[in-house]
Order: C-alpha cells, then sequence, then structure tokens
C-alpha cells in the first residue's frame, strides 16, 4: 500500500492547505465557544466523528467499494484518491484482499484527529499487517480524511522503549 508520487503530490497539497482549513474549523483563533457545552464535548465529538470516518474507509477498503473510500476523503484528496486507489500500489488495488482492519488509536494532533489502525493486506498467499495513521479534520461543515501515512509501531505490540517492571 505505498503511496505513488501523484498520490504523494496530492496528499502534499492537501497538507498544504490543511492549515487554511483548520483556521475555518476555529482552530488557531476562534473565538466563538458555547458556554453551555462542557469543555469534553468538542474532543468527544471530534475523536467520535474521526473513528467513523476512518472506519467507513476500512470498510469501504475490505469491499473494495471505490466511491464509498471516496466519499470519506477531504474534496481536496479526490483527484489524487481516482488516480491512485486502484493503481497498483492504492488502497483498492485489485491483487489485494483486506480481510481485516482495526482501529488501534484516536489521539489530538495539531493537524486534526490522529486514527492509528492496523490493516491486514493479503496478495497471493501472502499476508501482512501494516500501520497507518489518518489524519482527520473538519472541511467546513463535516469530518473528512485529510491524510493517510505508514503508522509506527501497533498498539498492543511491544514497544522498543518500554522497560520491564522490577520483580519483588
Amino acid at each position: 500500500m505505498r503511496p505513488i508520487h501523484r498520490r504523494m503530490a496530492a496528499t502534499a497539497a492537501g497538507l498544504v492547505l490543511l492549515p487554511a482549513a483548520l483556521v475555518g474549523c476555529g482552530i488557531g483563533g476562534g473565538k466563538e465557544e458555547s458556554a453551555a457545552k462542557p469543555e469534553r464535548a468538542p474532543a468527544e465529538e471530534a475523536a467520535t466523528r474521526s473513528r467513523e470516518r476512518v472506519q467507513a474507509y476500512l470498510d469501504a477498503m475490505i469491499a473494495k467499494d471505490v466511491a464509498a473510500g471516496r466519499s470519506q476523503l477531504c474534496a481536496l484528496l479526490h483527484e489524487g484518491f481516482d488516480i491512485a486507489a486502484t493503481g497498483p500500489n492504492g488502497d483498492f488495488a485489485d491483487h489485494f484482499t483486506v480481510p481485516e482492519a482495526s482501529i488501534t488509536d484516536v489521539r489530538s494532533s495539531p493537524r486534526g484527529q490522529e486514527v492509528s489502525v492496523s490493516v491486514s493486506v493479503t496478495a497471493g498467499k501472502k499476508k501482512i499487517t501494516r500501520p497507518l495513521v489518518f489524519t482527520v479534520t473538519r472541511d467546513g461543515g463535516d469530518w473528512c480524511i485529510a491524510a493517510e501515512a505508514p503508522g509506527g509501531v501497533p498498539a498492543g505490540s511491544a514497544s522498543p522503549t518500554a522497560v520491564p517492571s522490577p520483580v519483588s
């Protein structure tokens, strides 16, 4: 599932415009805040909406439903997605099957919500599991996936910085 050059260019273009989109959704200077809602409500909504968008994208990958996958992306990424999605390294390539994919973590970041996933991909008789990170943000009044990138250590895996607990 390596991105090809066109996909990388589309993603780079999306990331260049992301700060402007974030200002439009209230991050970085918006003064409108509702006094009636508790402080955690926006963060909880962001995590919930981000999780929903990424889960819908993962479901689309499993079902090989390109249109459903495209609909989860921010409009800025549609052209690059259309070019790359079913290409040799695209998420919806014919020679890949995705038997399982799961969300492992959702975190807030300066670029939006980062949703970590673990995706198992089968090509022929070979099966690999890869971590990915989707960045989800608001585009206008709706949530959408703004970026996809290789992830780090999947949740549940041993961390290289893990320190064993002392035995009494």
